[in-house]
């Protein structure tokens, strides 16, 4: 934070307006995102009152922190579809009703600039030598250059504080400990402008134990959009969390007293499995509601307890061609329920003791599934899983 004494008196006194900025980069937050929301929703809860920004303009430059070249450009219509997107998901977190929150787009003040105005009253407050040092642009200068469209990128986020503090009074952004160069910015741009002290403070963003950023699967991201990320795989992905990461998880991506999380910290072993279904139930209501949450846990114990109905398992009808004499082969269901990229890689994942049928482990890649046997759980390792049942011409 830029000054933690002025600071801890800030939020221990009267509410204040305070902002986090997303960037609309996608059709979906994600987790990254979620860490932010949970944060938004904190000082919500503690009384002060948050501005979400949605990046309406910086969107078409593109942050260049933590990357090795420049983004992707997108169109204005895609950056206003992502935007709708990312105001029905904040809802769910933050409380926006009667004036306790309020969402913004820079691309309101910033698209209709004049660029050579807003360089005589914006960029003549930025020093090269000192942008460059920044670490958001250090690191790509070292990786193999930083086109200037890019370096206006601080300028147009710094600029948000300075209007935001004009317009809304909000005198402090938060956001994760990534941004800081561009936080930093503003603060110094609110002060060189109108001589005005507002404030910065970061989050941690969420890493593993190893300090290997979250949110990451062989799919890809875990998105907050269920079309995206089925509310199955986001359950799963916090069920499977590391046994080092669980606390801490609880920590920053739920509401539980910490007094119960000390009691979950406590447990060990095959015990810390309790924590992480809790963790997952939790999280998951927020992002997907309790009673999707309720159905996505029953459907785990399937794979994880052998109990429960399927619920939301993913799940594969059979065809009659798929059968031969009424039976299909092991290799062919892995291929059909989509747990194997190829035939050969199917027989890997079956050589290498992975694959179980039911509670059966594969015997082999002869090993075959009987018609009459369906429904059953089709399972890859700890995390793949389809259950397969007969389609209504193979009945």
């Amino acid at each position: 934070m830029t000054d933690p004494d002025k600071m801890e008196a800030l939020l221990d006194g009267a509410p204040i307006k305070f902002y986090i900025g997303f960037d609309p980069t996608a059709d979906s937050l994600h987790i990254g995102h979620f860490v932010q929301a949970i944060v938004m929703a904190h000082m919500q809860r503690a009384g002060h009152i948050p501005v979400a920004l949605f990046g309406g303009a910086t969107a078409m430059i593109g942050d260049p922190t933590g990357k090795t070249e420049m983004r992707k450009m997108l169109t204005r219509a895609e950056i206003d579809h992502n935007i709708d997107c990312f105001r029905r998901q904040m809802s769910r977190m933050v409380d926006f009703d009667q004036g306790r929150a309020t969402m913004v787009n820079n691309a309101d003040w910033l698209l209709g600039k004049n660029y050579i105005d807003f360089l005589r009253e914006t960029g003549v407050h930025f020093s090269v030598n000192r942008m460059l040092a920044a670490e958001c642009y250090r690191a790509r200068l070292e990786k193999g250059g930083l086109t200037f469209f890019e370096m206006n990128y601080m300028i147009m986020q710094s600029y948000d504080f300075l209007h935001l503090r004009r317009e809304y009074g909000v005198v402090l952004q938060m956001g994760g400990d990534d941004q800081w160069s561009n936080m930093i910015g503003g603060v110094a741009l609110c002060r060189r402008c109108d001589g005005e002290d507002v404030y910065a403070m970061t989050s941690k963003l969420l890493l593993t134990s190893e300090g290997k950023k979250m949110g990451k699967t062989e799919k890809g991201a875990v998105w907050l959009n269920p079309e995206r990320t089925s509310p199955y795989d986001f359950y799963q992905y916090w069920r499977n969390v590391g046994d080092a990461d669980v606390i801490r998880c609880m920590k920053m991506l739920t509401f539980l007293p910490l007094e119960e999380i000390a009691e979950y910290a406590a447990l060990r072993d095959a015990a810390i499995n309790t924590a992480k279904e809790r963790l997952a139930f939790e999280v998951t209501a927020l992002i997907h509601g309790h009673e999707e949450a309720e159905r996505v846990q029953a459907a785990a114990k399937v794979l994880f307890a052998g109990v429960g109905e399927g619920g939301s398992v993913p799940s594969v009808a059979l065809l009659e061609e798929d059968f031969a004499d009424g039976k299909i082969d092991v290799v062919t269901a892995l291929c059909r329920a989509g747990l194997a990229k190829s035939r050969s890689d199917a027989r890997r994942l079956v050589e290498q003791g992975g694959v179980f049928i039911g509670d059966e482990k594969a015997g082999g890649i002869g090993h075959v599934i009987q018609k009459q046997a369906l429904p059953i759980l089709l399972r890859k390792g700890k995390k793949g899983y389809c259950r397969l049942t007969v389609g209504a011409d193979a009945s």
